[in-house]
């Protein structure tokens, strides 16, 4: 990633697919991965884990994360942390995006 200002406007670049996930990597650099991930309407993702730490940050929409069996509700603006190798999946209840930050996993 270089040195240079980013600025991304949502409303231009979301787009969610008939079914199923729409995933775009928007920047990456030796320490994080910043994805946009579009759901459609009734979309699941299943049980998961990630070796690295993880954030949520609801663009629109809303859905459930189940994160170590406790539900959270997704809506516009909820921001979620989710701690490296905790189990976690994704239900949306409408279409959903969301942005997904992936970090460097420190010792």
């Amino acid at each position: 990633m270089s040195n240079e200002n980013t600025t991304i406007h949502w409303k231009e670049i979301i787009e969610y697919p008939t079914t199923g996930i729409k995933s775009k990597i928007l920047l990456e650099d030796g320490n994080c991965r910043y994805t946009l991930m579009c759901l459609s309407s009734g979309k699941k993702i299943a049980e998961h884990t990630n070796p690295r730490n993880a954030t949520v940050n609801v663009i629109e929409g809303e859905g459930i994360l189940t994160l170590a069996g406790k539900e959270i509700s997704l809506k516009p603006g909820v921001f979620i942390f989710i701690p490296s190798n905790t189990p976690h999946a994704v239900q949306s209840s409408t279409e959903l995006a969301f942005l997904l930050t992936l970090s460097e996993q420190f010792s």
